[in-house]
C-alpha cells in the first residue's frame, strides 16, 4: 500500500502524516508499515537542538496511525465506511531505544479486541529488528462530520 491509498483511509497529511508504506496487511489482524525517519521532519528542530531525537509521542502516533489504517482496512458493513479511527486511550506504554534522523521505523500492530467501533490494538515500532517503542491503544471509529460521536 502506497501513500495515496494510506491516505484514502487516514485523515493526516504532511506534516502530521507517519506511514510512509504499508508493506504487510491481514484486515481483522494485523498490518506492518514503515515511517522513513529524515533529517529535515519539523520537530527535529527543537527536540533537541545538536542532538535530535523523534518525540516519543510521534512514535506512539505512527504506530497508532498504522493501527488507524487496519482499523478501517478491516470494515466490512457499509455503516462504517467513511469513518475515521480516533485514538482513545495509550496503555503500557514503553520506550526501549532512541530513534534519530535516518531510522526507518518498522510499524507492526496486531489487534487484540474489536467490540462494535471500539477496537483494542498491541503494537511496537522497531528499528533494525530493535524495540524503539511498544504500547497497547484503543481506538473508535467515528463519523467525522459528527462532532458528538462515539
Amino acid at each position: 500500500m502506497k501513500y495515496a491509498e494510506i491516505a484514502a483511509l487516514l485523515p493526516h497529511r504532511y506534516p502530521f502524516l507517519l506511514v510512509d508504506r504499508v508493506l504487510e496487511l491481514t484486515a481483522g489482524e494485523r498490518i506492518v508499515a514503515l515511517k522513513n525517519v529524515t533529517a529535515n521532519e519539523p520537530f527535529f528542530s527543537g527536540h533537541f537542538p545538536g542532538q535530535p531525537l523523534m518525540p516519543g509521542v510521534l512514535i506512539c502516533e505512527a504506530v497508532v496511525q498504522a493501527g488507524g489504517i487496519l482499523a478501517r482496512a478491516s470494515v466490512d458493513a457499509p455503516s462504517q465506511q467513511g469513518k475515521i479511527a480516533m485514538l482513545t486511550g495509550l496503555d503500557h506504554v514503553r520506550f526501549r531505544r532512541q530513534v534519530v534522523p535516518g531510522d526507518q521505523l518498522r510499524l507492526e500492530v496486531e489487534i487484540v479486541r474489536r467490540r462494535g467501533t471500539f477496537c483494542k490494538m498491541r503494537g511496537t515500532a522497531q528499528v533494525e529488528g530493535k524495540v524503539a517503542a511498544e504500547l497497547e491503544f484503543t481506538v473508535v471509529e467515528v463519523d467525522p462530520e459528527n462532532e458528538t460521536d462515539p
